[in-house]
């Protein structure tokens, strides 16, 4: 627990999750389980089972540092990593291995997203811990693989080899989204696992990975070596962090190490990428309806998400596998089934209204 660190990364604007979450307030800060607390709040109270409070980092966009800090009074304003610019996943868990560095070079490194679920937390944690143990022995980058449920095409897969230890296998190559075929024999041969962006190294192997794989990210941050953890840390970012390439990690190391390890896990894992699958999650009524915030009298009508505002009556006839929110300024009706759609919708949504209802 001593060398173990928790990178948080809470700077998506969740424009699928749309009128719920907006640029002000994204999803990740949101009650979207219906349980009192935001996605970001269970995250972090997720990885107190592992090291303390302190230990903790929340890696966002500069617009949120007061929403993360209001959400998570126990932890500090030099916790809060702050992006002045979106630049994907690579930079900013760059930027935090050079941090995390700085402060303990024998740091483990865990790093996940605020807005995925986890329904199985001893054994999430169980897993995650093992991944730690791997890494603070071996040169290795570790990604958590769950186990697939389904023939899912929205994901991306990892296919497995060879044990390098006690439940934790070498990759032998990542695989983008695949066709319906394609995933199903993916889950047909027992050797795939879906890529859930969750992370396990120490900061000595992501450093080096960075500096072989995407030089020109590591050469950029290796600037500030001086000034991370000091009172002009976010000078610098502010400076060169927007210069740095738009690339995720799995595209500039992940793909490419040869030193790349997982662990497979069945913790009850979403991604919570759309209103669906938040449906999905969900307790459901007699007719499978999900009712979230008020009230809702769903008169033949079934399958649906009713997610609307406290202390308010919702009213509806011959409605299937609909969603269906109101928040206080937008209401949105659409089809479970084009629910993709959504993200194109704010596009139109800002064509002709502007970032009013943004």
């Amino acid at each position: 627990m001593k060398h173990t660190y928790v990178a948080i990364m809470a700077g998506g604007v969740g424009s699928r999750f749309w009128p719920g979450s907006r640029e002000s307030r994204p999803k990740q800060f949101l009650d979207m389980m219906g349980v009192g607390k935001s996605l970001l709040r269970l995250s972090f109270e997720r990885f107190l089972g592992l090291c303390p409070a302190s230990h903790i980092y929340i890696v966002t966009n500069a617009a949120y540092r007061d929403l993360v800090l209001e959400q998570l009074p126990e932890i500090t304003a030099d916790q809060v990593l702050c992006e002045p610019s979106r630049n994907n996943t690579a930079p900013c868990i760059a930027y935090t291995a050079f941090k995390l560095a700085g402060l303990d070079p024998d740091a483990n490194m865990i790093v996940a997203p605020s807005d995925h679920i986890i329904l199985k937390e001893t054994a999430f944690l169980e897993k995650v811990q093992q991944g730690i143990d791997f890494t603070s022995q071996h040169d290795a980058l570790v990604t958590l693989g769950i186990q697939p449920s389904r023939p899912d095409t929205g994901y991306g897969y990892i296919h497995f080899g060879d044990a390098a230890a006690d439940g934790v296998f070498k990759v032998k190559r990542f695989m983008e989204k695949p066709e319906l075929a394609v995933a199903q024999s993916f889950v047909d041969s027992g050797e795939y696992l879906w890529n859930a962006g969750i992370f396990i190294w120490n900061v000595r192997s992501v450093l080096q990975a960075f500096e072989t794989y995407a030089n020109e990210i590591y050469t950029m941050l290796l600037q500030g070596k001086d000034q991370y953890n000091t009172p002009t840390e976010q000078d610098f970012i502010n400076a060169v962090y927007p210069g740095t390439p738009n690339i995720s990690v799995d595209f500039a190391i992940m793909e490419k190490a040869e030193n790349v390890y997982t662990i497979p896990a069945e913790v009850g894992w979403s991604d919570l990428g759309t209103w669906a699958s938040l449906y999905e999650e969900c307790e459901k009524d007699a007719q499978k309806n999900v009712i979230q915030g008020g009230q809702a009298l769903a008169l033949d009508s079934s399958n649906c998400l009713i997610r609307t505002q406290p202390n308010k009556l919702i009213v509806l006839k011959d409605l299937h596998d609909y969603i269906i929110v109101d928040e206080t300024d937008a209401l949105l009706i659409y089809p479970k089934s084009k629910e993709q759609e959504i993200k194109q919708v704010t596009g139109k949504v800002k064509e002709q209204f502007g970032d009013k209802y943004l």
